[in-house]
């Protein structure tokens, strides 16, 4: 009796946020592997913003997923039938199979996981995109100098929160920006930033302003939209803005004006305090990507880089935590648990 493979497609295109009813449960035989093939069956999927631009038409660097396919996603999966030289049954593999129990692959842009060395749900958050956008955002576009301030929002997230304990690590002071009491001191006590801030607080432009005494060296963008406001003026002369994500955008409509015209004013202290801001997709810097995986091992057998992870059960529940990924409801990195993992 064939496999049964399920799969969450894009049901249709969002106009503002997200709702169920973009997204449609879809069950058909899993595919059987051709000669030069194996089949996949995910363990565990990652969700992440930059997905709500992918179910978007409008131009941006990758191509969008086609209503009616399957939604796209950095996913861990087991091999569990092979006809490639190079992979055997139960080897576990990173993979981008996207929103599904069961995937065909022909072994290309495939990285073999080694369970014994790390949790391999790690692949997706820590020692995945997320950790490795923040090593080379950071460290190549930041720069950060023993004794500057790095502020980044979302501190408490995959991006974030690597973000801020990478900053430790060269010396920098890092402050986090967080919403809400419990992610607030989980950014502080267990990831050690030297401060954190609510956005969530009617004051947090003071209180950002009061932990940021000297001015703010490095911002590492990915939120844009009040937290932006608050930073901008505190940028000291030479500050540097890596630029990964504007989470509080997505749902934006596309070429419709949210607000007055800020950019006259941001090119003149871009100009004036000689700022650098530079956006960039992770992929950009793939030849880091052996040191980063090294050295990230390394910080977290140390006890210097440590993560938490948001795992929902199910794939069908993976439109419902995607939503509410995008409102900020999620405590770490996201992951569902697809497949049976022991």
């Amino acid at each position: 009796m064939p496999l049964k493979n399920q799969r969450i497609l894009l049901a249709s295109r969002p106009i503002g946020s997200p709702t169920l009813e973009n997204f449609r449960l879809d069950t058909d035989d899993a595919p059987e592997p051709a000669a030069g093939q194996l089949l996949l069956e995910v363990l565990y999927l990652s969700l992440d913003p930059y997905m709500r631009g992918r179910m978007s038409a409008a131009k941006s660097y990758a191509a969008p997923v086609e209503v009616g396919s399957v939604m796209e996603g950095g996913t861990v999966a087991r091999v569990i039938a092979s006809r490639h030289p190079g992979y055997a049954e139960g080897d576990i593999v990173l993979s981008h199979s996207g929103w599904q129990r069961f995937a065909l692959s022909d072994g290309t842009n495939l990285r073999k996981l080694d369970p014994a060395a790390a949790p391999v749900s790690t692949a997706l958050g820590v020692l995945g995109m997320p950790g490795f956008t923040a090593y080379a955002g950071l460290l190549t576009i930041g720069r950060p100098r023993p004794g500057e301030t790095v502020v980044v929002a979302a501190a408490s997230g995959a991006v974030g929160s690597a973000v801020g304990q990478i900053a430790r690590i060269t010396g920098a002071r890092a402050v986090g920006i967080a919403g809400g009491p419990e992610k607030c001191a989980f950014v502080r006590d267990e990831l050690g930033f030297d401060a954190v801030v609510d956005h969530r607080a009617p004051d947090f432009a003071r209180q950002l302003a009061a932990v940021c005494p000297d001015g703010i060296d490095v911002y590492f963008e990915n939120v844009g939209g009040a937290v932006w406001d608050a930073v901008f003026p505190l940028l000291n002369p030479f500050a540097r803005i890596p630029v990964c994500g504007l989470i509080a955008h997505y749902n934006d409509a596309p070429d419709q004006p949210t607000g007055p015209d800020r950019l006259p004013s941001v090119m003149r202290d871009v100009l004036s305090k000689s700022l650098t801001i530079r956006g960039f997709i992770q992929r950009e810097f793939a030849d880091q990507r052996p040191e980063f995986y090294r050295q990230a091992a390394e910080w977290i057998a140390e006890g210097k880089l440590r993560y938490k992870e948001d795992i929902v059960d199910g794939l069908e529940n993976a439109p419902a935590a995607f939503i509410d990924l995008l409102r900020g409801r999620n405590f770490g990195k996201l992951i569902v648990r697809v497949g049976h993992t022991g």
